[in-house]
């Protein structure tokens, strides 16, 4: 079953963020500390994939392309809006909470080559232990920020599924279309480029910036396209 995976995944996300409801009543303090806890860790994350690339220029250029994109598309408002629209369903009693935890679980989880591969092996080989380490990740992950922002990280589950069930979905067209080294290549600067942007979110968490990361999400289609390109031509 190709969505197995992303089931899997997305039953940690919940569970785990079910888990950090039952925290969510720790002393500000440690809350304070937590997420700055989790904002060193993210930023340490994101750079050590970002340094993984073999040609800095495609990051570069997908980066810079992809906050154009992300900018006249006006992404990041857009992603919030929807947040607070699920604040607003729901009920949320601490506002911005909900769309705060939505926003920034949804990038966390979604940026990174882990989704991309494991839905890739899940759709392709019907090999799901990518997406069941995610799933693990996830669900800590989920534990700690639903402990500090709220019961919103739960409704990340939603584009986790659609992100990593598309894939999985289309993987074997994926996978005939793309040869093997451009799938590499791609692989190892979608690393770098989600990189960058999870260092941005862990410098957002840590209140030194606040950069619109979701602006920069174009910027994952820019380098599969970019990419694909330079492949064409090269195999």
């Amino acid at each position: 079953m190709a969505l197995w995976g992303s089931i899997v995944n997305v039953l940690f996300i919940i569970i785990g963020s079910l888990i950090g409801r039952l925290l969510a009543n720790i002393p500000e303090s440690m809350k304070n500390t937590i997420m700055k806890g989790i904002g060193l860790t993210v930023s340490v994350l994101g750079i050590q994939m970002g340094i993984k690339s073999s040609n800095f220029l495609y990051v570069i250029i997908s980066i810079v392309l992809g906050a154009i994109i992300g900018e006249w598309l006006c992404l990041e408002e857009k992603l919030n809006q929807f947040g607070i629209w699920i604040e607003k369903k729901v009920g949320g009693k601490s506002k911005g909470n909900i769309a705060q935890g939505f926003v920034t679980a949804t990038l966390i989880f979604v940026i990174g080559a882990m989704a991309v591969v494991g839905a890739l092996d899940s759709g392709i080989r019907g090999d799901h232990q990518v997406l069941y380490t995610k799933a693990v990740i996830d669900g800590f992950t989920a534990i700690m920020l639903t402990s500090t922002l709220g019961l919103g990280v739960v409704f990340s589950s939603i584009p986790v599924f659609l992100y990593q069930g598309f894939i999985a979905l289309f993987a074997n067209q994926i996978n005939r279309l793309i040869p093997e080294q451009v799938m590499d290549i791609f692989i190892l600067e979608l690393t770098a480029t989600g990189g960058i942007m999870i260092l941005a979110i862990g410098l957002n968490i840590l209140e030194i910036t606040k950069i619109k990361v979701a602006n920069l999400l174009p910027g994952l289609i820019v380098i599969a396209i970019l990419v694909s390109i330079v492949g064409f031509f090269k195999y």
